[in-house]
């Protein structure tokens, strides 16, 4: 005869003991217990065993109760026809126009935007681009202006650097022009020479040294012309520096004065003079 047959029904605490699973007592006695209840009916089954599937049985009701379907909210929207519509979930009639997602007090959780077309999504884009564009522009100008005010802290250190950088071009102003008067010096004797073949083809190595010479001072004047044309440029840039740090100066606002009419910095370097013998 089975032990539990023999020895009659046996007491949940008894059968049981102190069962602890998880460190919570009560749950895993009261699994044990109906384990032990049960042992009447299958008495076949050992005392273990039947604590166990108490358990397992406690244990799948508590994950039942505990898992519930998330409140996700209520969707309504007005579709073409002007009917209100309500749903759980996203409305398809409602794909062009925005969705308001409600609590289940009726207010509102947040606003499910409409799906937009592949024209409407490219357009977005280019928009989301151009705005991107226009505070790099802005963050642009900031930076740029605070760095010219860190540069030239006053007017007379703005004033030393217009005259570094016309310094540079006045030095190569200085060469062209050494240059020219050393070419008009070397021609003197060639035209000197030609005089004597009035009338008559000029030699093959007079004519070379006179064409190279005009080559050379054509070259020199076109030189000097770029760097009076940098001299103006140098002065129209320091003028608009200038203009830019007094507001500065005067309590404007870094990035606020717009964009600079030319190039931030001001360039100063010469025109290079060609070398020629």
């Amino acid at each position: 005869m089975p032990l539990l047959s023999a020895l009659g029904p046996v007491p949940a605490h008894r059968a049981c003991g102190d069962v602890r699973v998880a460190g919570v007592a009560g749950v895993a006695g009261a699994a044990c217990a109906v384990g032990a209840a049960g042992a009447a009916g299958a008495s076949w089954l050992p005392l273990r065993t039947l604590c166990a599937l108490g358990l397992l049985a406690l244990a799948g009701a508590a994950a039942a109760q505990a898992v519930k379907p998330p409140a996700v909210g209520i969707y309504t929207c007005v579709d073409d026809r002007g009917r209100r519509l309500s749903a759980d979930r996203p409305i398809p009639e409602c794909t062009g126009k925005e969705q308001l997602v409600l609590n289940r007090d009726g207010s509102v959780k947040h606003v499910l935007p409409p799906t937009l077309t592949a024209e409407e999504h490219a357009q977005q884009e280019a928009q989301e681009r151009k705005a991107a564009a226009l505070r790099a522009q802005r963050a642009e100008a900031v930076r740029r202006d605070r760095n010219l005010m860190v540069r030239y802290p006053d007017e007379a250190t703005h004033e030393r650097a217009r005259e570094a950088a016309l310094d540079t071009v006045r030095l190569a102003m200085k060469t062209t022009g050494t240059r020219v008067r050393a070419l008009q010096t070397e021609r003197k004797p060639l035209l000197a020479e030609s005089e004597f073949y009035l009338g008559r083809p000029l030699p093959a190595k007079l004519r070379m040294q006179m064409d190279a010479n005009d080559a050379s001072t054509q070259a020199l004047q076109e030189a000097a012309a770029q760097q009076e044309a940098e001299m103006r440029r140098i002065n129209r840039l320091y003028d608009l520096e200038l203009d830019r740090l007094r507001r500065l100066w005067a309590g404007s606002a870094p990035g606020s004065l717009g964009a600079m009419p030319s190039a931030s910095g001001p360039a100063a370097a010469a025109a290079q003079v060609p070398v020629s013998r």
